[in-house]
């Protein structure tokens, strides 16, 4: 009989303490898998749209797909900590709560890198011992949580060496179409290892074209000589590509975890 994977525990709080985004509320989801050690620093993994993430029965299933990759020595044992956007109450009876999502993921500059690592990880990891190897950090989202990723790794390399981007919306929402030539024009390259994610299908709109802006994106990184792959398929605007594809990613990923 096959040994049973061991599984991991996830738990949920909320978070509505920020400085950086003042007035949001936002739930946040931390999977510790079974083979973690308080005496041993685990990798980390941060996922935005962190509910779509870890759902059980979601695109993703980021829970099943650690606990079956650790247990394989597949990928090193690793702490997730799923951020969802936050969201602002209504100052009107009646009305329903507002999205910060676009403003916090789509904005270029530091401030969704410095909510993460200075007011939500202190919460949301709090008592667990995290390696402070930024080669050992990753982050990763989906649309705009995907540009999300790219930035807070871009303006933070000393935190997150790591970044996976499905379906990123490297586009001009908020200034996103920039990078291409941000990342051939920077000297030296950063230290970051790219995951890039897209389809054929994906959108074109006021804002730009997902396919092309993910492939300037991919030649971008290779004229500047940055660990990176980009893997395209056939889909349109979703999550069914990255997820049928996660396990691939993350073995990909941590293929060389710990780095000598």
């Amino acid at each position: 009989m096959p040994q049973a994977v061991p599984r991991g525990e996830v738990r949920t709080g909320t978070f509505a303490a920020s400085r950086i985004f003042p007035g949001t509320t936002r739930e946040y989801f931390v999977y510790v898998p079974a083979q973690y050690r308080p005496d041993r620093p685990a990798c980390l993994m941060v996922f935005f749209d962190g509910a779509g993430f870890m759902k059980a029965d979601g695109a993703f299933r980021v829970p099943t797909v650690f606990d079956n990759l650790i247990a394989r020595g597949e990928m090193p044992v690793t702490i997730a900590v799923g951020v969802n956007p936050g969201m602002i109450a209504p100052t009107v009876a009646g009305a329903k709560a507002r999205s910060n999502r676009s403003f916090e993921y789509d904005s270029l500059g530091d401030a969704n890198a410095r909510f993460l690592i200075e007011e939500l990880l202190p919460v949301a990891a709090a008592g667990l011992n995290l390696t402070a190897d930024p080669a050992g950090r990753a982050v990763c989202g989906n649309s705009s949580g995907g540009i999300a990723a790219f930035t807070v790794a871009w303006e933070r390399p000393d935190q997150f060496g790591k970044v996976v981007s499905h379906i990123g919306s490297f586009t001009n929402i908020r200034g996103g179409h920039a990078y291409p030539a941000l990342i051939r024009k920077t000297k030296p390259a950063k230290p970051l290892r790219v995951f890039l994610q897209d389809g054929v299908a994906d959108l074109d709109n006021l804002h730009g074209n997902w396919p092309l802006a993910n492939h300037e994106m991919a030649a971008a990184l290779k004229f500047a000589g940055y660990d990176h792959t980009l893997v395209f398929g056939s889909g349109g605007h979703s999550g069914a590509h990255g997820g049928a594809i996660l396990p691939d990613t993350l073995r990909w990923l941590w293929r060389d975890w710990p780095k000598p």
